[in-house]
C-alpha cells in the first residue's frame, strides 16, 4: 500500500521540482523495488483533485481529469505511470482517489501528524485554539454561497475502506475507485458544521484564494459501493468532533 506523498497544494505551486521528485521519481523506484522483490499487488493513494468537475460539481471514476496544480499532476501522473508498467509487467495496481480526509482513530489511539495543517478544518482548529477570525480562502467560486466545495470524507471510512479493497483485490475488475461520502459540503456549510460541534463559535473573514486552489468537486460512490462493498459510516460533525478532541490530545502524544 503505496500512501507516501507531499500534499500540500500551494506548497507544489512554490517547490514543483520537490513535489515531482518526491511524489513521481520515489513512486517509480518503488514500484521498482516492488517488481525486484516479487510483490505483484499495489494500491496508491490517489486524489480526486485530479478531476475536471461536472456542472453540477460531481465526478464519476470516468469523469474526465483535468489536475489544475502541481500536487494534482504529480498523481495525475503516477496513475499514468502505473498503468504503462502494470500493462508490461506482472503488477496489478489499484488507485483509490480519496476526497478530503477528516478526523482521527474514533478511540483517539492515532490522528493527523501536523500540528499546524493546512486544509480547511485544520485552519478552522487553529483559528480555535487561538481565537482568531478563520480565513475563508475564495469567495467567487461558481456556488449559491461562492466558497469552495469539498467531499469530506472520514479518515476511519477510508481505512475500512482500504481493507475491503485488500480483501477483494484478486476480484476487482476496475483500477479506480473513488473514495468519498456522496455529497458535497462548501467551506461555509464546513464553518456551519463546525460552530454546531464546538463548544465556542469561530468567526470568518474573507480572504484571495490561494494559489493553486480550485471550486472543488464532490463523488457519485457508486462504484465503491458495488466494488468492495463500501459505504461511509461517519457523519461530517463525527469527522470534526474527532478532529477537535484529537487535536487537544496531539502535544501529549506526539512531540
Amino acid at each position: 500500500m503505496h500512501c507516501a506523498a507531499l500534499i500540500v497544494v500551494p506548497d507544489s505551486v512554490a517547490d514543483p521540482i520537490g513535489y515531482y521528485r518526491a511524489n513521481v521519481a520515489k513512486s517509480l523506484d518503488f514500484v521498482e523495488h516492488l517488481l525486484r522483490n516479487g510483490c505483484t499487488r499495489m494500491i496508491f493513494s490517489s486524489s480526486a483533485s485530479i478531476y475536471q468537475a461536472g456542472d453540477d460539481h460531481t465526478v464519476t471514476e470516468e469523469s474526465p481529469l483535468a489536475p489544475q496544480s502541481p500536487y494534482a499532476r504529480t498523481k495525475a501522473v503516477c496513475e499514468g505511470m502505473f498503468a504503462d508498467i502494470a500493462a508490461g509487467r506482472p503488477i496489478k495496481i489499484l488507485s483509490l482517489r480519496y476526497f478530503n480526509p477528516v478526523g482521527a482513530d474514533p478511540l483517539m489511539r492515532t490522528g493527523l501528524q501536523l500540528r499546524r495543517p493546512s486544509h480547511a478544518l485544520g485552519k478552522m482548529i487553529e483559528a480555535y485554539e487561538e481565537g482568531v477570525p478563520f480565513q475563508i480562502t475564495g469567495t467567487g467560486y461558481p456556488k449559491a454561497d461562492g466558497t469552495g466545495i469539498r467531499d469530506y470524507v472520514h479518515v476511519w471510512d477510508l481505512a475500512e475502506a482500504h481493507v475491503a479493497a485488500l480483501r477483494r483485490f484478486d476480484s476487482l475488475e476496475a483500477d479506480v475507485v473513488n473514495l468519498g461520502t456522496g455529497s458535497g459540503t462548501t467551506v461555509r456549510e464546513l464553518v456551519e458544521a463546525f460552530n454546531r460541534v464546538a463548544d465556542r463559535p469561530i468567526e470568518t473573514v474573507e480572504a484571495p484564494a490561494r494559489p493553486g486552489d480550485v471550486a472543488g468537486a464532490y463523488t457519485r460512490n457508486d462504484r465503491a459501493r458495488e466494488l468492495l462493498g463500501w459505504q461511509t459510516r461517519f457523519s461530517l460533525e463525527d469527522g470534526i468532533r474527532h478532529s477537535l478532541d484529537w487535536a487537544a490530545l496531539r502535544p501529549t502524544r506526539l512531540p
